[in-house]
């Protein structure tokens, strides 16, 4: 038996952008989706704290060092410049593996979303 389980997640991001006519996804400075080691594509789970949101959408990377953090497309409108994330990927595994399993789990700084 799979199950599923947090593979990587990115704490308490600040929403630099909202895009309505771009085509879906979420901007994640590269930086930041190397260090939660999530791939260009990867379905994405958004929980916004100040609102309480929850929406999922795939990952697209920005700008190196640019702490960047735009939702795109119909997305743009479940979150305000400003608002804080948290994203979340999840990987399936079975049940033996899952428990020895370390997710990477990423601080940014909360001011400009960099790594410090």
């Amino acid at each position: 038996m799979l199950i599923e389980v947090v593979k990587s997640k990115i704490h308490r991001v600040k929403v630099t952008g909202a895009d309505l006519n771009y085509i879906g996804s979420i901007t994640i400075d590269e930086d930041l989706m190397d260090a939660a080691n999530i791939i260009r594509g990867e379905k994405v789970q958004i929980v916004n704290n100040n609102n309480g949101e929850r929406l999922e959408t795939y990952a697209i990377p920005g700008p190196r060092k640019s702490g960047e953090i735009t939702l795109n497309g119909a997305a743009s409108r479940r979150v305000a410049v400003g608002d804080i994330l948290i994203l979340i990927t999840y990987g399936q595994m079975d049940i033996e593996e899952a428990k020895t399993f370390n997710p990477s789990l990423v601080f940014p700084n909360e001011e400009n979303n960099l790594l410090n």
